[in-house]
């Protein structure tokens, strides 16, 4: 392939982004990913893009592949809701789940303090929301639950306790309770579906909608996360597919929450936002939101936005609950994706896949680096890349010659959680 034939548009200054906002059009939905969960300009190149998003185009809310509980807890403080903290390193401290670096980060930082600034001069309904996706938080939404229903709705609360109860003897821990659900025949599924049922079941707790449809969603979080906990423990697609349709159906339930005509942006790994039907995932029965949405929304209606790196420094762990590191991230391997984009110039760009369309070599999978919050530079080129067909993955793809790491805050985790299903990803 000659690599003349790949059309880009160079981006170096956020007014490169207007060819990336024209693409955008009308669409509901806009799905910007990421190549790994702790490069830098991943995170800063995502605000930009939905800053704009968001001021000119009149994008609802940002939601990302977060828990609920800790993610909720930054929109109430960037909403200027009462009792929600004033300062936001504070609030970036809910996250406490490793890998923290993820969200409690002055990347993430620098876009809540954004989104606060222009929320602070609209009236409640035109504020900006940011959410979490992300189906992990079973013990934190069940507390957060039974604190609320207890001063709203005795008969609710009852049902979330029994929930709790049910889920006491593993000692919060989900890998101990997806293993004794392998293994002996008792589970808290009816616990949690009677408690989901009775909660969606209330007309209203309190004046406070969104109030209100927090507590519906941790309600949907617990009972998906005891799905999610038990289908990891049998290995295969299950898990991974649980997680994607959890994540699917909390987009549509923010959506219908803020409106008919709703705007959403979403912030999740490239595994997750780029279309699982061009690459291997598909193989193995697995999908991913990206798919879904194009599936119900439309291609027209959805924008998938892949980000990647040649080389560069990282932020990730050895192992699952190791102490985060700054690691290098090699040169891409030969004949990758992201080796072909390097090969062209090493200017940073924008490449919209439409154009690629018409180029044979691109029209079969080739490899695409995908880093996770596991990480071993030396192992990447066996298996750190995601056969792709790019065209057909993604609307448009950000590329970055060379990244540096994600600035985290420095906290300590919580508890050693179990391995994500199956790239940690």
């Amino acid at each position: 392939m000659e690599n003349k034939q790949i059309k880009y548009s160079p981006i170096t200054k956020e007014k490169d982004l207007d060819v990336l906002i024209e693409e955008i059009g009308n669409a509901r939905v806009v799905m910007l990913g990421e190549g790994s969960h702790g490069t830098s300009e991943y995170y800063t190149w995502r605000t930009a893009i939905s800053r704009r998003l968001i001021e000119e185009k009149g994008f609802n809310f940002i939601s990302v592949e977060g828990d609920w509980p800790e993610c909720y807890a930054l929109n109430r403080l960037i909403k200027g809701y009462q009792n929600a903290g004033s300062k936001i390193a504070d609030v970036l401290q809910v996250y406490r789940r490793w890998p923290t670096w993820m969200w409690a980060n002055w990347e993430v930082a620098a876009l809540i303090e954004w989104m606060r600034e222009y929320n602070n001069l609209r009236n409640t309904p035109q504020k900006a929301g940011f959410y979490g996706l992300d189906v992990y938080s079973l013990w934190e939404s069940l507390d957060q639950i039974v604190a609320y229903l207890e001063k709203t709705d005795g008969h609710a609360a009852e049902a979330a306790r029994t929930a709790i109860n049910c889920f006491e003897p593993f000692n919060r821990d989900p890998q101990s309770y997806a293993r004794a659900t392998a293994f002996v025949p008792t589970d808290c599924e009816k616990e949690v579906v009677e408690m989901l049922q009775r909660i969606s079941g209330q007309r209203t707790f309190t004046n406070d909608p969104e109030q209100d449809f927090n507590t519906r969603q941790n309600a949907l979080v617990a009972a998906n996360a005891e799905k999610y906990y038990r289908a990891m423990i049998r290995g295969g697609a299950g898990s991974w597919n649980v997680r994607d349709s959890h994540m699917m159906e909390t987009l549509d339930r923010l959506l219908d929450l803020h409106g008919p005509d709703s705007k959403a942006i979403v912030w999740e790994h490239n595994t997750h936002i780029g279309d699982a039907r061009a690459t291997d995932m598909a193989d193995d029965g697995m999908y991913n939101i990206g798919q879904l949405a194009r599936e119900k929304y439309g291609m027209d209606q959805v924008k998938l936005v892949g980000f990647g790196t040649y080389q560069g420094t990282v932020i990730a762990g050895k192992s699952w609950g190791a102490p985060m590191q700054k690691m290098d991230v090699p040169p891409a391997v030969e004949g990758s994706w992201e080796a072909m984009l390097h090969n062209i110039n090493t200017n940073d760009k924008i490449i919209f896949t439409r154009h690629l369309r018409e180029i044979p070599e691109l029209q079969r999978r080739i490899g695409h680096r995908a880093i996770g919050v596991v990480y071993d530079p030396k192992l990447e080129a066996f298996g750190n890349y995601v056969p792709t067909v790019i065209p057909d993955r993604y609307d448009a793809f950000i590329y970055f010659d060379e990244t540096e790491a994600v600035h985290p805050l420095h906290l300590k985790t919580r508890g050693k959680e179990p391995e994500l299903y199956p790239w940690n990803y």
